[in-house]
């Protein structure tokens, strides 16, 4: 594949998206390691990597049941640091899935994001 050397997955291995993920790496030959944080948790090191690339409103799941179920004194994510920490607490909250290549950070599943990041 494409001279990627290290792809990896996050997210957790029930969900839909996570499915179609899965299946067009599969379908398309890319090697990548599976991380199910809801199996192995999630560091907070981690997540500041991802925030470093993308935006937290982009990485919080709002349209999920653990969203819902939180207090609104716990939506109320003013910082960065606020949002690893109830991310770290509720991993079902980063939106799925999250894929860190040598290229960069996908965020949600995409078919023609993961084409044009692969080029294929």
């Amino acid at each position: 594949m494409s001279g990627e050397t290290m792809v990896k997955i996050y997210g957790i291995r029930n969900c839909d998206t996570m499915k179609k993920a899965l299946g067009w790496l599969d379908t398309h030959g890319v090697d990548y390691v599976f991380h199910d944080y809801k199996k192995q948790g999630i560091d907070a090191d981690t997540i500041h990597r991802w925030l470093d690339q993308t935006e937290r409103t982009v990485l919080v799941n709002t349209r999920g049941t653990t969203w819902r179920k939180l207090p609104p004194a716990e939506q109320n994510i003013d910082t960065d640091e606020a949002a690893i920490a109830l991310m770290v607490a509720n991993p079902s909250l980063i939106k799925r899935p999250v894929l860190a290549t040598a290229k960069g950070l996908l965020v949600g599943f995409k078919a023609d994001a993961y084409a044009e990041h692969f080029g294929v």
